[in-house]
């Protein structure tokens, strides 16, 4: 064989070489992603085909199959629209978002432990269906704080999340404004495409789940990490004398720090307790510069900052507590400086206080069925971190009771229930809104069912003045109530 021939041989088998290796690439090692992928058009087209499991809260269903007439055979319908968007997200032929994209495989039938239902639905000549996923949220607690935030006006911004702290069941979440997932699950394209840009295009972000997904400042319900951080390294206690004052000077700094909460902190010293019922910002400056920021890092972190926590749900943002100076530890003390917490983050806060010290992981999925209703694994609880000693927990739900019976939070209080509260304003660095308003609690006190934590990030009503008290208080209070009534 002369040179070019055999040089022309080997390269011809060189594109065979490559064109097998690519092959046995796509067909074996990536054909797991393709099959999942939101772009393989294919499997979209074969899910529309068959009945699509149910997402279930309550046993109620928030998003099923309904028959259709059209090439498609299939609907899927979000029964409540808005109410439930951001849990179960939609469904289309685009793309999934949610639950409906977390769950996909269970909901679609195309699950390994479908496999015995898909058999069986293949002899009987049966229709093969997807599974069921059933949610931890509880109806009441959810439309409470749905309609709380609603009541703030058509242009409110907030959410609000609320925790079994026992087991990290979330009972409530919810992210306004909202968006109808019915209208992306059309199998009218252009109108999905259409209604699509129109939530892209949309300044306030509906689609944005800002429950898991937005960090603001936490304000002063940023305290109750301070506050454990000085009892838990020794400190103070809750009877302690701690500095307070008028105004701070930051450290390393000439500026300086004032309360907002008139003159119940001018006082030169008072007990931490009252510090935190009366929310002084003058107190909780000294406090975490005296304890320095590697401290403070450590118990943000006890708490879930820095990390993310959440087992149900992509997307997830971390809380941020980073290394800082002097003058930034300072105003960390009070929720300032370069903290940022997402709702989630701030009820974990209060419900890892509620379970004795001990901080569950978060999950939104209670249980996967069959379709014939078998279970498919229930979620168990979970400890994610111990943040604090129950002897400090106990302290801690002192200081929260006092808050809401003597000091800032009495929109929270619920007759004949001790509530623990905390509220937060936060300031914002911006022209047209000057605080983000916080609040986190739980109740009962003595026997926490609840922990909630709601944020508002702009409200008509407010005028551009946001409080936590004000605003962010009766909806904790009347998410509370829901489940504690139930």
């Amino acid at each position: 064989m002369n040179k070019p021939i055999r040089t022309l041989s080997l390269f011809c088998g060189l594109l065979f070489l490559v064109l097998l290796g690519n092959a046995t690439y796509l067909q074996y090692f990536r054909a797991d992603s393709l099959d999942k992928s939101s772009l393989n058009r294919r499997v979209i087209e074969a899910s529309f085909a068959r009945e699509r499991g149910a997402i279930l809260v309550d046993g109620e269903p928030v998003a099923r199959s309904v028959k259709s007439d059209d090439r498609y055979k299939w609907q899927r319908r979000y029964p409540a629209g808005a109410l439930y968007a951001h849990e179960t997200g939609w469904f289309s032929y685009f793309s999934q978002s949610g639950i409906e994209h977390a769950e996909n495989s269970v909901l679609s039938g195309d699950d390994p432990r479908l496999f015995g239902a898909r058999l069986a639905d293949l002899i009987g000549s049966g229709q093969p269906k997807g599974g069921s996923v059933e949610l931890t949220l509880n109806p009441a607690a959810q439309k409470a704080a749905y309609d709380g935030l609603q009541a703030l006006g058509t242009g409110i911004q907030g959410s609000v999340v609320a925790l079994e702290p026992a087991t990290g069941r979330i009972l409530a979440m919810v992210s306004l404004p909202s968006y109808d997932p019915n209208r992306l699950a059309s199998h009218d394209l252009s109108k999905v495409s259409a209604a699509d840009k129109q939530l892209e295009g949309d300044p306030a972000q509906p689609k944005l789940n800002r429950a898991i997904r937005t960090t603001l400042p936490p304000g002063s319900t940023f305290k109750l990490v301070t506050a454990a951080a000085a009892i838990e390294n020794g400190l103070y206690d809750e009877d302690s004398q701690v500095p307070a004052g008028a105004g701070y000077k930051l450290p390393e700094s000439t500026s300086i720090v004032h309360n907002s909460t008139g003159s119940a902190c001018n006082p030169a010293t008072i007990t931490l307790k009252y510090a935190l019922e009366w929310s002084c910002n003058t107190a909780f400056a000294a406090i975490a510069d005296k304890l320095g920021n590697a401290k403070m890092k450590k118990m943000a972190e006890n708490f879930g900052f820095n990390d993310t926590s959440l087992q149900d749900l992509t997307g997830q943002v971390r809380s941020r507590y980073p290394s800082m100076n002097r003058p930034q530890t300072a105003l960390s003390g009070f929720g300032q400086a370069d903290v940022a917490a997402t709702p989630l983050q701030m009820a974990m806060v209060a419900a890892g206080i509620a379970n004795h010290g001990v901080l569950m992981r978060p999950h939104l999925v209670d249980e996967l069925r069959s379709p014939d209703f078998d279970s498919l694994g229930k979620t168990d609880s979970e400890v994610y971190k111990r943040a604090i000693s129950s002897a400090v927990a106990r302290q801690l739900t002192d200081m929260m009771v006092g808050v809401v019976e003597e000091g800032t939070a009495n929109t929270a209080a619920i007759p004949g229930i001790r509530v623990a509260g905390k509220t937060g304003t936060a300031q914002t660095g911006r022209s047209d809104i000057s605080n983000y308003a916080w609040f986190t609690s739980f109740a009962p006190a003595d026997d926490p069912q609840v922990a909630v934590a709601v944020m508002i990030q702009n409200s008509q009503r407010s005028n551009g003045e946001i409080s936590g008290g004000g605003l962010a208080g009766p909806i904790a209070k009347a998410v509370m109530e829901a489940v504690i009534n139930k």
